[in-house]
């Protein structure tokens, strides 16, 4: 005769009155009594237990903005170009993502595509050949720069896998408006996660590991920034090796971060580059908007939508470089994408 499982009672006795039925049960041996489970001592915490976030809401402004953003790159071609291949062998293509335009169309758009290059143009000459695209990494529809796309299971592993161990060096250049910052280098350690209605927020570093709305925990994240120009000083120069340099570093415990900044011109024009240490969705965006300088255009984040007299048409956001060891062939290698516009007229006012 076939034994069924013994189902999982949810009691909830009246208040004050002891359970007739958990009496029982408790006549049953041990390992024949059910889970039981009282609705009275459930372990999920109640919405004043969550940890309350550092940085501030969405505005309320940005879903319009996000909403017409978002319709225009869906609208926009998203089809690659030659000068959109960094670099590609057999097993894995480093390319670089115009601005405004959804990575996952970016992939998609590759089948139908003639690009220069042997697999490329193969793949498009004979459908038999094609690969099994990935995105290693992806980059938000506002950002530009370099995503890596491999072209099997095996070595997709691989590198998600590198990505997500930290072993993939990246820098990204971002356009910052605010406050100017009275340090040079920097590093900046806060918690990561998903707030009440579903936005991404700074927390303070010690709420690390505490539940979440939806069933999340805060993730730790970290990024070191250094400034390469404000309103047109300093010059534009080539990345750090932070591994080995003693740079100041900043954990976030609350709100304010006005300590950072000098404060004295508020709306300066301030060109860093950042080094994510980890690898959370938003993360140098929120830790911008948290240091007191949102990126430009960022609108999710508290950045200005209109600069000089003209709209913003996305955050200016670039994914500079990336330095990883090649999957299968094991030796190092190292990929720079172009600068993009901002970033060059920027660099041009410096020199």
């Amino acid at each position: 005769m076939t034994k069924l499982p013994l189902p999982l009672l949810l009691l909830q006795p009246p208040a004050g009155a002891a359970s007739p039925l958990r009496s029982l049960l408790l006549l049953l041996p041990p390992a024949r009594r059910p889970t039981v489970m009282s609705a009275a001592t459930s372990t999920a915490p109640s919405s004043g237990e969550y940890p309350s976030p550092v940085s501030p809401p969405y505005p309320a402004a940005s879903k319009d903005v996000e909403l017409r953003r978002a319709m225009t790159a869906s609208a926009r071609s998203a089809a690659f170009a030659s000068a959109d291949v960094v670099f590609e062998d057999e097993w894995l293509a480093v390319v670089d993502k115009p601005a405004g335009v959804y990575c996952d169309a970016f992939l998609t758009s590759l089948p139908s595509s003639v690009v220069s290059g042997k697999y490329f143009l193969r793949l498009a000459e004979d459908p038999a050949t094609k690969p099994n695209l990935h995105l290693a990494n992806r980059l938000d529809r506002d950002t530009s720069g370099l995503m890596v796309i491999t072209k099997c299971n095996k070595v997709a592993g691989k590198l998600v896998k590198a990505f997500t161990d930290h072993k993939v060096k990246k820098t990204y250049l971002a356009l910052c408006i605010g406050c100017p910052p009275t340090w040079e280098k920097i590093k900046i350690c806060s918690g990561h996660g998903r707030s009440k209605h579903g936005a991404w927020r700074v927390y303070a570093m010690s709420d690390v590991g505490r539940s979440l709305p939806g069933g999340s925990v805060v993730r730790d994240m970290s990024t070191q920034f250094e400034v390469l120009g404000v309103n047109g000083k300093c010059q534009f120069r080539e990345p750090y090796n932070f591994d080995t340099d003693d740079i100041e570093s900043i954990t976030v415990q609350e709100k304010a971060a006005d300590q950072t900044c000098s404060g004295d011109v508020n709306n300066s024009a301030i060109l860093v580059r950042a080094y994510p240490q980890s690898g959370r969705t938003h993360q140098i965006r929120l830790h911008c908007q948290y240091l007191g300088f949102p990126i430009r255009g960022d609108v999710k984040y508290g950045g200005v939508i209109e600069w000089n007299g003209v709209e913003c048409d996305g955050h200016a956001l670039h994914a500079e470089s990336l330095s990883f060891v090649h999957p299968i062939t094991g030796l190092p290698i190292t990929f720079r994408s172009p600068l993009p516009s901002w970033a060059k007229e920027c660099i041009s006012t410096m020199e």
